[in-house]
């Protein structure tokens, strides 16, 4: 199975030479050949993936759960399916993949809707709770923002079946070295974005602002191509979508050019071992620490719950641990909250949230 993997892999990039045409020795995060790169200084993650993926299969990880949280799936709700009411609504469909209805649009971030979130169908990280609602149950997505291009955010069936929707396809918003791949699908209603760029769609602003992560998706060509995450300005809402991250001064920027937001969407799981995921991955201390530094009025946790094997901690840990700090930091539940899968929130301006 592993073989295959690999082979998968290979043939991605067969006959293609990699170069990183983006190179500009006067903008800092472009300025190395060698591809992308974050802000702030950071321990590179070199062999480390090997080491971990041995201590992993020495240890029998990731852990079978045991007893506390329980996945939940909400019942059908509503709202996601009336993009024009009066408030703006958030649904956590699973993992980073959130439907976020404001100003009368439909918004879609990282679709993730298959069975694995891998080049090929039969290994890689398996989902254990399926899509709420299900890919075929969306209503017409108008705008998808992409925050990087690692397979548990950027799904090529996925985003294949949103361009066929019925209406039309919605418009892709994606980190700049990522047009050829949606090109290479036959999609090109996308429009590529750098860091602190901005774009003006059907009412509302939508910024890609830097995180701190990484990009690969096949053997060569690792960060030739951007990650971040998404800022959507609205009237009656603004929010942050932090995509995928490690800790850093980066959230402390944002707020500094926005000043805060009424919701922040900010991964708390895939933490473990912290010895080498500390540098791409927040841990729910850490979530706590990017929901102050970004000044979010509250916050709901994604990145966690979803799929089995991308990380050594249970499913079931991520929220436990996140009411453990939130506690020990004396943040209110409803400032920073976990959603069941498929469960709808409507939300109103300064983030004063009801069910």
């Amino acid at each position: 199975m592993k073989r295959l993997a690999l082979v998968a892999l290979a043939a991605g990039v067969a006959g293609c030479t990699m170069t990183f045409k983006y190179f500009d020795p006067e903008i800092p995060h472009r300025a190395s050949a060698q591809g992308f790169r974050n802000n702030y200084p950071h321990p590179e993650r070199g062999a480390g993936f090997w080491r971990w993926k041995w201590e992993q299969w020495r240890a029998g990880l990731p852990p079978t759960p045991e007893g506390g949280y329980r996945f939940e799936i909400a019942p059908p709700q509503e709202p996601h399916q009336d993009p024009r009411r009066g408030e703006p609504s958030v649904t956590w469909v699973g993992h980073a993949t959130l439907l976020l209805h404001v100003g009368g649009r439909s918004i879609l971030t990282d679709p993730q809707f298959s069975e694995r979130a891998s080049p090929v169908r039969l290994v890689g990280p398996r989902r254990v709770v399926p899509p709420v609602p299900a890919l075929e149950q969306l209503p017409h997505i108008d705008a998808v923002l992409i925050s990087h291009n690692h397979y548990d955010h950027l799904d090529r069936d996925s985003v294949a079946k949103l361009a066929a929707q019925a209406g039309g396809p919605p418009r892709y918003f994606v980190p700049l070295g990522l047009k050829d791949w949606f090109a290479r699908l036959g999609i090109d209603n996308v429009v590529e974005l750098d860091w602190w760029q901005k774009v003006d769609y059907e009412g509302l602003e939508l910024h890609f602002v830097p995180v701190q992560h990484w990009s690969k998706r096949t053997l060569l060509d690792t960060n030739l191509s951007l990650w971040g995450g998404w800022v959507v300005l609205h009237p009656q809402l603004s929010f942050f979508f932090a995509g995928d991250t490690g800790y850093s001064k980066d959230f402390a920027d944002i707020r500094a050019k926005f000043g805060g937001f009424d919701l922040a969407a900010i991964p708390i799981g895939a933490y473990a071992p912290r010895w080498f995921m500390h540098v791409q991955h927040v841990d729910p201390a850490e979530a706590i620490r990017v929901h102050r530094d970004v000044n979010a009025g509250q916050s709901v946790g994604i990145h966690w719950g979803t799929f089995a094997g991308l990380t050594d901690e249970s499913l079931y840990e991520p929220p436990l641990a996140l009411a453990a700090e939130r506690k020990k930091a004396g943040i209110a539940d409803e400032d920073f909250f976990v959603m069941k899968h498929g469960e709808t929130r409507v939300l109103t301006s300064q983030a004063s949230l009801r069910r």
